[in-house]
């Protein structure tokens, strides 16, 4: 659905992008991630056609965004940061405004009807842009990249500014609209792609430092795996013993304790899970086990030891690999 093919952005002697390739498929949903200055908006910029590619190419559902610029762009609704809305119009002055302005050519009231009721804003339609609130507005400005029914939507920061019922309320229609549509999301609020996006694609100084499933990107870090367990039993004992286990590299006693139980971290070699072994030794000793959580595996940690390690701040021990 959208092709991204050596894509470079140059300002003189200063990269935005350098050599980007990705493929976005029919129906994903994926988040597009990076620090401040990485090159996120550059992509979405070019992607949509709002900026030009020193080099490269970009390609919407077949379509060449430079050959074909205006079907391209057809093809594409798009919110950024800013919801793009006039607020001395109505809801449904402004939607009729985008349907003009994009020559759409579906029948006009069935399909912002549609529109109106997928984005939950009919309660506000008669009512002046200036006079909604943040969440009323965001949701406007959804509402307008839908016109058209675009088969990519891209979204720059959808949840900025909202409080966390509204937030909730976007994520679950971002995840309704990629029943028809292709998604790309910006943001970085890292829970939200844990939330809604199933592809993570990592920017760093204009380059991919990562391209992988949501629920594998986990894995793009080398380090091992690591969790802590809260487990009942003789400190020093408990201790000894989960240092024998396979894999297990090191094992950190914490400071606190809950009742008779003592928090213990333990490290794994790279591709070793010992949630297992755990279990099993301390069933066997008869060692309640009563909590577990992972360490450093969300994706902000992961996220932020990618980027270190891409600017040269951490060894890089990953290894290469393509996504399938």
């Amino acid at each position: 659905m959208v092709k991204v093919e050596n894509l470079v952005k140059r300002y003189g002697t200063n990269y935005a992008l350098n050599d980007v390739s990705f493929e976005i498929g029919e129906g994903e949903i994926v988040g597009l991630l990076g620090p401040n200055g990485a090159g996120k908006s550059t992509a979405m910029n070019i992607i949509t056609g709002y900026l030009s590619a020193t080099s490269g190419s970009v390609t919407i559902d077949g379509t060449d965004m430079l050959e074909d610029p205006i079907r391209a762009k057809k093809l594409i609704g798009f919110l950024p940061e800013q919801p793009p809305v006039y607020p001395e119009m109505t809801v449904m002055e402004y939607l009729n405004f985008v349907y003009d302005l994009k020559g759409c050519e579906l029948e006009r009231t069935p399909h912002l009807e549609e529109i109106i009721q997928v984005t939950k804003i009919a309660e506000v339609r008669n009512r002046l842009i200036k006079n909604l609130s943040k969440g009323n507005k965001q949701r406007v400005g959804i509402a307008q990249a839908l016109v058209g029914d675009p088969k990519v939507v891209i979204f720059d920061e959808p949840t900025v500014g909202l409080d966390p019922k509204q937030i909730l309320a976007v994520r679950n229609l971002l995840r309704t609209l990629a029943r028809r549509h292709t998604v790309i999301l910006s943001t970085h609020i890292l829970a939200e792609v844990q939330a809604v996006c199933e592809r993570v694609i990592i920017i760093n100084k204009g380059k991919i430092i990562a391209d992988e499933k949501t629920e594998n990107i986990v894995k793009t870090i080398e380090d091992g795996y690591r969790y802590r367990y809260k487990i009942c039993g003789p400190q020093r004992d408990v201790e000894s013993a989960l240092l024998k286990l396979n894999g297990v590299k090191r094992v950190e006693i914490g400071t606190e304790r809950d009742l008779d139980s003592y928090s213990y971290t333990v490290d794994c070699d790279g591709g070793i899970d010992a949630r297992k072994a755990v279990f099993n030794l301390c069933s066997s000793r008869g060692w309640a086990i009563i909590g577990i959580e992972a360490v450093g595996t969300d994706l902000e940690s992961v996220f932020i030891r990618l980027v270190d390690r891409s600017d040269g701040l951490l060894p890089d021990n990953t290894k290469k690999k393509k996504r399938r």
